[in-house]
This record gives C-alpha cells, sequence and structure tokens, in this order.
C-alpha cells in the first residue's frame, strides 16, 4: 500500500472471513464474527455511559437528518484498545491515520438519513474538518447487538442492506481508484423499529489525526 492511511480490498482479502460486495460502483466488504459477543457487550456498557445527542457537519436545515447518539470511547479502556489492535491487524492502516473511535446508540424511531462519510471539499466547513488530516479515506463501522426490528444499513445505489448482527463488521473505501470522494458511498442508518441498535465507527485519514 502506497499510502499509510489506506487500506485496499485484496490486503484486507487476506482475512478469510472477509467477503467483498460484487459492485463497480464501489468498494464495499463485510465479515460476520468480526467482533465477540463479550467485547461487544463492554463497548455497548461504555458508549451508554457517556453519550450524547449525535451531530453532522454542514448542516443542512433539517434538524430529524441524525437523531442517534453518539459516545468518543476512551482509548485508554482496554476493550477499545483491543478493537484498535483488532483494525489493525485487519487493515493494516497506520494508527496515526485513525479518528477517535466513535460509538452510536440508536432508540427507536431514530435513523441516520442517507448521507457520505466523506467531507463535501465544497462544503461551508471543509476547511474546518480536513485542513489537518484531510479528507476521510476509510470506514469501518461494526454492529455491537441484534436488532428486534429495523436498523439496517442501506447503500441505495447498488440496492445493497446490511441487518445488525452482534459483531458484524461492514467497511468501505469512501473514494474512487482516481482518489475522488465518492458518492455511490451515499449510506442510510435506518429508522429502528423495534428494540435498540448499537454500532462502533472508526474513520482513517489522508494524513495524520490531529
Amino acid at each position: 500500500m502506497t499510502n499509510p492511511g489506506e487500506t485496499t480490498a485484496e490486503f484486507l482479502a487476506r482475512d478469510q472471513g472477509i467477503r467483498r460486495v460484487p459492485s463497480p460502483r464501489l468498494t464495499l466488504l463485510t465479515k460476520s464474527g468480526f467482533l465477540s459477543a463479550e467485547l461487544c457487550k463492554t463497548l455497548i456498557e461504555l458508549i451508554d455511559k457517556d453519550r450524547r445527542p449525535s451531530t453532522i457537519a454542514d448542516p443542512n436545515g433539517d434538524d430529524y437528518f441524525r437523531t442517534s447518539e453518539t459516545c468518543d470511547l476512551d482509548p485508554n479502556e482496554p476493550a477499545v484498545q483491543e478493537l484498535e489492535d483488532r483494525l489493525f491487524a485487519l487493515n493494516g492502516i497506520d494508527r496515526a491515520h485513525g479518528e477517535p473511535v466513535q460509538g452510536q446508540r440508536y432508540a427507536v424511531g431514530q435513523e441516520f438519513k442517507p448521507h457520505t462519510d466523506y467531507f463535501e471539499p465544497q462544503g461551508a466547513d471543509f476547511e474546518k474538518f480536513c485542513s489537518v488530516a484531510g479528507n476521510r479515506t476509510w470506514t469501518f463501522m461494526v454492529y455491537l447487538n441484534k436488532v428486534e426490528a429495523g436498523g439496517g444499513t442501506r447503500f441505495k445505489v447498488i440496492g445493497k442492506t446490511f441487518q445488525p448482527e452482534i459483531g458484524k463488521l461492514v467497511c468501505w473505501d469512501n473514494r474512487r481508484p482516481d482518489k475522488s470522494c465518492n458518492a455511490a458511498t451515499l449510506h442510510h442508518g435506518m429508522k429502528v423499529r423495534k428494540g435498540v441498535k448499537y454500532v462502533i465507527t472508526k474513520w482513517y485519514r489522508e494524513k495524520p489525526w490531529g
């Protein structure tokens, strides 16, 4: 890999449990059982302890665009360190390029409407969020629990929806092969209909974080 802030589908495929979604539009992969049930339970407890209302960059006037709760997880927590170790073993991305791990909690009726994870180059807050570390390269998301109803993640452009299950990883490259932002990564954290959904999100950047 030429850039320490990125990985490739070929590198990830060293893990026999990784499956790539067949699509020419984006690089999207998944792995069941990436995290143990025990580690997921501990991460859920950490999210519940320090959660707060979620926010978005470049507010669009829709106060209900993202209605979940978010938690910035303490990097000194043993469970967070174990998660980071597992991610590095899988993706080989230089840890210095990673944002702090975030956890999200979705109660009944909460969602994150269709969005992309990269920062829009023409967005009002692009300079604020990207002047130091650059834009986001890869997203690694892990479901921490099974949801009774709803709560899937839908990639509308390719018609693919992932359903939450304990420890399941979904990851994607936010860019095209030419490194431009890939709008086909548009995804929707769909409304929870019954139960609560917990996920972990880890984003990586073009340059070292902070």
